[in-house]
């Protein structure tokens, strides 16, 4: 149902009235959580995670356009590239070794529509399935809603990349459709499946993300006692 209501000069149904006030661009913060943070990438994460990724091939095949890197130079050489952009703007996920074991960044930033996502999303195996994984999510959709204060969250990949859409769900994103032949990636046809998340609905989300990561869903052994696909309502 799409919410709306008459316009006064013609009684035609409209679009509710919301603030237009623009969002903020992301910056270069540190968001803190109980299993590592999140911080603006530097050159220098690639020394950590270069030996977590190389020899792992599928952490690059749905990228659009780039990777797998043949050697640590290379590899650091993307990673150098990356910090100059505003958009993508791009994060490392620190564990508390103060190691980097990933990078997220916030992109197709649209500030004035008050719209943004997550992607470009690479979690070395040392960051997969891991709370810190989650919580890296967690922590950059809560800068995106409450800080920077965008409407509109949105993830989207490669309609191929099952592991990608199922996270998405269980993060508790929703699935809008198919964009069919959206993208040439690495000269191959890339149908994109995409997700969002609202304003309104984050309260929901957020109450999900934190009574997962709360110490008590865990066992002693590190188990998860209720998964978040289950808290949020989804079959994973």
């Amino acid at each position: 149902m799409i919410e709306s209501e008459p316009l006064p000069e013609t009684g035609q149904p409209v679009g509710l009235k919301v603030d237009a006030t623009p969002a903020q661009r992301p910056g270069p913060v540190t968001l803190q959580g109980r299993h590592g943070r999140v911080e603006r990438l530097q050159a220098g994460h690639a020394a950590d995670l270069w030996p977590l990724v190389k020899d792992h091939d599928t952490i690059w095949t749905y990228m659009s356009a780039y990777g797998p890197f043949k050697d640590a130079a290379e590899f650091a050489a993307w990673v150098a590239s990356r910090p100059p952009l505003d958009d993508p703007y791009s994060y490392a996920i620190i564990d508390k070794n103060d190691r980097c074991v990933g990078i997220a960044t916030l992109m197709e930033i649209r500030p004035a529509m008050r719209a943004i996502e997550v992607g470009h999303i690479v979690y070395s195996p040392a960051l997969q399935k891991t709370p810190l994984g989650t919580e890296a999510q967690y922590l950059l959709a809560r800068y995106a809603f409450e800080t920077l204060g965008y409407r509109r969250y949105e993830w989207k990949c490669n309609a191929l990349n099952v592991p990608s859409r199922r996270a998405a769900l269980r993060y508790g994103f929703k699935f809008e459709g198919i964009l069919r032949q959206q993208m040439i990636a690495k000269g191959r046809n890339r149908d994109t499946a995409m997700f969002s998340m609202l304003d309104g609905e984050w309260p929901a989300r957020k109450a999900a993300f934190e009574r997962w990561l709360a110490p008590e869903n865990f066992n002693a052994d590190g188990g998860q006692k209720l998964s978040l696909g289950a808290i949020n309502g989804v079959s994973v």
